[in-house]
């Protein structure tokens, strides 16, 4: 194993092509086909799933037990829930985000037949009219909508247009990179994960770097929503990294710079071999890292193990701050990432007894203790 430079020029190039291509879980078609042509660009076989999700093989000595790291590449974003009397839209949300953090976001409304600027504004928007009634407005999605940037006042006005229930608003990122190496932006979480993920496998590529076995680049399209990477593994999967975020916040280990290495989140803790062979490549290689767990967070990990996968699952994150919400992150962690993805690639399997679905108690590991 050996620690690889990573294009940062091309990273943060990859990003941002993602970052303006909307792709709201259930709308991700163009994000699909984006990942594609820079895969076929980088030269690396990948197969594609009826919906989408994306399987790349980085080729190694031996193809048994398999490698996986995954990064999802949907987004957060709204439907439209119902066509209102004065032309404007009700909205429900994609994934799990509050709705206090879409007032005021500029978005695009993709229809049937074309698609639409708008704003996502509170019902009583004016302080010119409402007043101190503005503060007291409750918040939830109920209370906000969609005004659309066209000659529309009825709801005949927006059948005439094309507009339907059930049509997909994807939100405006509006990436910001700073001289002093942050990055602001909606939907860092994940497209930042996989920016990482094709920076590293480049790296790989780059440097001719040998795998001692298959290593799967995965990219899924619905993670936002809960499924994930439920449908993109196969059984030769033994060990699968996943890139996502962490959350920087009162009372969390996470941190805006190097590695987040999750313990556990809500679907519990991540398998104890692997998340500590992460730990130790941080340590070998001297990458910045810190240790955390997260409450209320779910990954493709947990996607993948609830479908039924018999993998072991390590999650490595991005610290970032205002999660679904404004969010923040810095550039440092984003090479960290790459570098650690880049090392965990070219390293042994964990166990050759994982090679097998079934097997004998003869090579089982144990815990310390």
């Amino acid at each position: 194993m050996k620690q690889l430079p990573i294009d940062l020029e091309y990273l943060q190039d990859i990003l941002l092509k993602l970052l303006f291509t909307p792709s709201p879980a259930g709308y991700t078609d163009r994000v699909v086909h984006l990942v594609c042509e820079e895969l076929e660009r980088l030269g690396v076989p990948f197969e594609l799933t009826r919906r989408g999700a994306i399987r790349a093989t980085l080729k190694g000595v031996t193809e048994r037990p398999n490698k996986a790291v995954v990064a999802h590449i949907d987004t957060l974003g709204a439907m439209v829930k119902a066509l209102k009397p004065n032309g404007r839209l009700e909205l429900v949300a994609v994934g799990h985000w509050n709705s206090r953090f879409a007032e005021g976001a500029r978005c695009t409304l993709f229809t049937d037949i074309g698609q639409h600027r708008g704003t996502i504004l509170p019902l009583k928007a004016s302080g010119h009219t409402f007043g101190p009634e503005i503060d007291n407005q409750p918040g939830g999605w109920q209370n906000v909508e969609f005004r659309i940037d066209e000659r529309v006042s009825s709801l005949g006005d927006l059948l005439q247009l094309g507009v339907h229930v059930g049509d997909f608003v994807a939100i405006d990122t509006q990436p910001e990179i700073t001289p002093t190496g942050f990055i602001n932006s909606r939907h860092l979480d994940d497209k930042a994960g996989a920016a990482v993920l094709l920076a590293a496998t480049k790296a790989i590529l780059d440097h001719e770097a040998r795998l001692p076995v298959n290593c799967h680049p995965l990219f899924t399209i619905s993670e936002e929503v809960g499924s994930g990477a439920s449908a993109a593994l196969h059984q030769d999967v033994a060990e699968m990294l996943t890139i996502d975020n962490g959350t920087t916040a009162p009372g969390q280990n996470s941190s805006e710079f190097g590695v987040t290495i999750c313990m556990a989140d809500m679907g519990g803790p991540f398998d104890y071999h692997l998340t500590h062979r992460i730990i130790q490549i941080c340590q070998e290689f001297h990458i910045p890292h810190q240790r955390d767990i997260f409450r209320y967070y779910r990954s493709d990990s947990a996607a993948a193990l609830e479908a039924g996968n018999d993998v072991r699952t390590a999650l490595i994150t991005f610290g970032i701050d205002a999660s679904h919400g404004y969010e923040r992150i810095h550039q440092d962690a984003l090479e960290s990432l790459a570098e650690l993805v880049a090392i965990y690639m070219q390293s042994p399997p964990l166990y050759a007894r994982d090679r097998y679905e079934m097997g004998p108690r003869a090579g089982f590991p144990t815990v310390p203790g």
